[in-house]
């Protein structure tokens, strides 16, 4: 009997297409989020107890103040683009939130520029505004 072999992908062993990489900057220039919540959600999982309301902000990782459900949505819609994923533990899915290969892939760019999340152009929020839109309808 054969022995197999299992391989580790690696980040630069991913590749994802540029319309896929500027979909994922697109959502994440658009939302509230700092880029040090990514760069924690690189390294652990975040509840969303300590990225909602004021918390968000004394940890900096949101630009002002968020409800719970803004937070929530924005969080969801940043799963839906393939950026984040929600953590699962032995009763099942969590409120905590890690980053995907493709979230650490469009972070690390920025980490090694030494950048903030870019600020969008109004362009920008106008197709992430009509791509989560038309997104939500198809649901």
């Amino acid at each position: 009997m054969a022995a197999s072999s299992i391989q580790l992908l690696t980040l630069s062993d991913l590749n994802y297409s540029s319309k896929t990489i500027k979909r994922a900057e697109r959502a994440l220039c658009c939302t509230s989020f700092r880029l040090s919540l990514f760069v924690a959600m690189g390294k652990n999982s975040v509840p969303l107890s300590k990225i909602a309301q004021s918390t968000g902000v004394e940890k900096k990782y949101t630009q002002k103040f968020l409800s719970y459900q803004k937070t929530e949505r924005d969080l969801m819609w940043l799963i839906t683009v393939g950026i984040l994923r929600r953590e699962v533990d032995g009763q099942g899915i969590t409120d905590s939130f890690r980053l995907t290969p493709l979230g650490r892939k469009v972070v690390a760019k920025w980490e090694s520029q030494g950048e903030q999340v870019s600020q969008p152009s109004w362009w920008d929020c106008i197709v992430n505004r009509l791509t989560r839109w038309f997104n939500f309808l198809l649901l």
